[in-house]
């Protein structure tokens, strides 16, 4: 099969392209890079051609709401109006457990019009919705830290490691569309607090964790909201494990 990857030479797209590749698929990857902007539709005539799948694994540059949304809904305009037009087959966005229930987050409200722009698409879609990433533990810890001390809520999180992401995104890529959601999270809850100290654990720079109720993107967020419940598949690579492997 022909899938195109939009967001394909990024962190979890070029792992998407490699794995596709390895099965003997024709994977392209589809970014500003090669010449494809779902922004502006350039490129997105030519790359779709013969593509029986696509999957958009692009990210907003910004997390302000404003942004993110503006992102979203013309990207999405954009890239669902040329897949009818090349008769593309599937559509695979990535999203994240728990976007529609966190309405106070502006970005993922503007993940929640992405979700509804494939929705209403048209085209047959996988709405394949993961934890947060382990990789994006130690830049929030970076955003929320003051002096030496790492301001972070004990909000639950069952993070999960990027390379599962791509898996499970690359799997669904070659199955059948399900007009619905796979969800995929880590195999442990862990609060965020928690997850700075393990960190700090494994690499100590001199900081320390204050849990910190009102501190960050995550502050409020109701237990069981960020983790999905018992039905959520999971994943089997540990936080600690991932650590040490870095």
């Amino acid at each position: 099969m022909k899938i195109v990857v939009v967001g394909g030479t990024g962190r979890i797209g070029s792992q998407v392209v490699g794995l596709l590749d390895a099965n003997g698929h024709e994977a392209v990857a589809a970014a500003p890079s090669t010449g494809v902007d779902t922004l502006t539709g350039e490129g997105l005539t030519e790359v779709l051609k013969g593509a029986d799948v696509v999957v958009d694994v692009a990210n907003s540059p910004s997390f302000e709401k404003e942004a993110a949304l503006d992102f979203f809904t013309r990207a999405m305009r954009n890239l669902t109006a040329a897949e009818r037009e090349a008769g593309v087959r599937h559509h695979v966005a990535l999203s994240i457990i728990g976007v529609d229930q966190v309405p106070g987050l502006g970005y993922y409200l503007a993940k929640v019009a992405q979700e509804d722009a494939v929705r209403a698409s048209g085209v047959p879609f996988t709405i394949v919705r993961v934890a947060q990433f382990f990789e994006f533990v130690a830049p929030v810890m970076d955003l929320t830290t003051q002096g030496r001390d790492v301001h972070l809520p004990s909000t639950q999180l069952r993070p999960i490691a990027a390379a599962e992401v791509a898996a499970v995104v690359a799997e669904a890529a070659q199955g059948s569309p399900v007009n619905g959601l796979r969800q995929l999270a880590g195999p442990e809850i862990h609060r965020l607090d928690r997850l700075a100290e393990l960190t700090l654990a494994a690499r100590p720079d001199g900081r320390r964790v204050v849990t910190d109720e009102s501190a960050g993107m995550f502050a409020g967020i109701p237990d069981g909201v960020l983790t999905g419940d018992a039905t959520v598949p999971t994943a089997r690579t540990r936080y600690e494990d991932w650590l040490k492997r870095g």
